[in-house]
């Protein structure tokens, strides 16, 4: 693997430097200039330095700082997020769109979880009703877990979910699945339990499912003793308000609009922290690579650059993009790169699994998927770092695109699972302990971002990106547009 890595991305030192100046301006006046030199994927990689992508997310931490303390979709942190992204796109010569969608943006309030004198330490499930002002107290239903605790009517045969407050583990299908099974067996609210002993973070109910009864969670640590108490009482204070949001596009000029390489990361942050690593790293790098690579790059295919809203609150923006593609420009779109945290504290190094090798979770993705893993994990690898894969479960903004069948791939740097001991040792860091622990909280900053692993990752960002900007076929291609519409027929999509 490293040997034909380094046959695809080793040009000469002459060669690389040239590429770097390329897409960082520097050079003899325009009329002294010879044609620039063909964009490709190590020289863009190693014009995208560290400082450079941790100098954003410093800009986008000051806005937060300004803005009472997070960048959330339909407030004044990601407006300005948004003015940032722009302007300095505008400024390296980009055209730029900011197209608005509605959103319904969930704001929470004091939730409180009792057994008795007992408080649990309960988070509230994102888009949850709120309880009455007075609360809910009612007997305890506990289900077993059954390895899709919760997520089918037949897991309460034989049982009386009526006027109970049902307490179920976390896993395999969404929440909003076990809300839905729970309140068509007529409970009055759901706890989840956490598969892990801390609280569950970024637990959502998903803005279009039309929830109908509280819902909260509870860390995996305290779940039994939720679950063995006789009654519960719940109280949670919860509005859900129309609110408008923003996306922002940028496109090369040059190169084919028939085999564009969309490149995207969400902008938003929740409402609870500034969003640094996640996610102003993935933001961050994508920003960067866009400036390096030019508006006007000598590349074969357009690069479209795209900074998602309202991630958080349920892919949102990526969705109401996706949405509003016809035939035409969804077949015009080759692939699509996903970058959302790059930084994580205690950081693992992963590639979305395109090809399903890890046989965990969702299958494979959308034909060519499996090519661009094979191209991020192998850049990856010529730097000395064995990457694992990610399950393509759609909890990025990638998941509106590899619906529509288009290929996709990323690398990430882990959020809420734990490191194993095994990759503790091949990666450094915490056996034990979240990838990130900062993940959707006031500490996500950027003094606990790993910088070591940012640059490494936004290096493969850059790579991804001028790899295919400068060809989609070979052994790591992926379909050309004629066969597009093919593939997704022989995936049934």
């Amino acid at each position: 693997m490293r040997q034909s890595i380094r046959a695809r991305v080793g040009a000469s030192t002459a060669a690389m430097l040239a590429g770097i100046a390329l897409v960082s301006g520097c050079g003899r006046d325009e009329e002294e200039s010879p044609p620039a030199p063909p964009v490709d994927g190590q020289s863009l990689a190693a014009a995208v330095g560290g400082d450079a992508v941790a100098a954003h997310m410093e800009a986008l931490e000051r806005i937060a700082t300004d803005n009472g303390g997070n960048r959330a979709a339909g407030t004044a942190g990601y407006d300005a997020s948004v003015d940032y992204v722009a302007d300095r796109l505008r400024d390296a010569g980009f055209e730029v769109s900011t197209p608005e969608f509605d959103v319904d943006r969930f704001i929470a309030g004091p939730v409180e979880l009792r057994a008795g004198d007992r408080q649990f330490t309960a988070g509230t499930l994102e888009y949850s009703p709120a309880t009455p002002p007075e609360g809910i107290t009612a007997r305890t239903l506990a289900l077993p877990d059954d390895g899709s605790p919760g997520c089918e009517a037949t897991d309460y045969d034989g049982l009386d979910a009526a006027g109970a407050i049902v307490v179920v583990r976390r896993g395999v299908c969404p929440f909003s699945a076990k809300e839905q099974t729970a309140a068509d067996r007529g409970a009055v609210a759901i706890v989840v339990v956490n598969n892990e002993d801390g609280p569950l973070a970024g637990g959502t109910l998903g803005e279009d499912t039309d929830p109908r009864i509280p819902a909260v969670s509870v860390p995996g640590s305290e779940g039994s003793a939720v679950a063995a108490a006789p009654e519960l009482s719940l109280k949670l204070e919860a509005v859900t308000e129309a609110a408008r949001s923003r996306n922002v596009i940028a496109q090369t000029t040059t190169g084919s609009t028939e085999n564009v390489v969309l490149v995207g990361a969400h902008l938003d942050s929740v409402e609870k922290g500034p969003g640094i690593n996640d996610n102003g790293s993935g933001s961050a790098a994508v920003l960067e690579t866009a400036l390096r690579l030019g508006s006007a790059p000598n590349v074969t295919n357009a690069v479209r650059f795209a900074w998602w809203g309202a991630e958080e609150l349920g892919l949102v923006g990526s969705e109401r993009y996706a949405e509003g593609l016809d035939e035409g420009e969804r077949e015009d779109i080759a692939l699509y790169l996903n970058f959302d945290m790059l930084g994580s504290r205690n950081a693992g190094y992963f590639t979305l699994d395109g090809d399903d090798s890890d046989q965990d979770g969702a299958g494979p993705g959308p034909q060519g998927s499996d090519a661009i893993e094979r191209t991020l994990g192998g850049y990856l690898a010529w730097r000395g770092i064995v990457a694992d894969g990610t399950d393509f479960d759609g909890r990025s903004d990638y998941g509106p695109f590899i619906e529509m069948g288009i290929p996709s791939g990323g690398v990430d740097s882990g959020a809420d699972e734990r490191k194993s001991e095994e990759q503790a040792l091949k990666w450094g860091g915490t056996a034990g302990e979240t990838f990130d622990p900062g993940y959707h909280s006031p500490e996500d900053t950027l003094a606990n971002v790993d910088r070591a692993a940012l640059a490494q990752n936004a290096s493969a960002v850059a790579f991804g990106v001028g790899t295919y900007a400068n060809s989609i076929d070979g052994p790591d291609g992926v379909p050309a547009r004629a066969d597009r519409a093919k593939a997704r027929e022989g995936a049934g999509q």
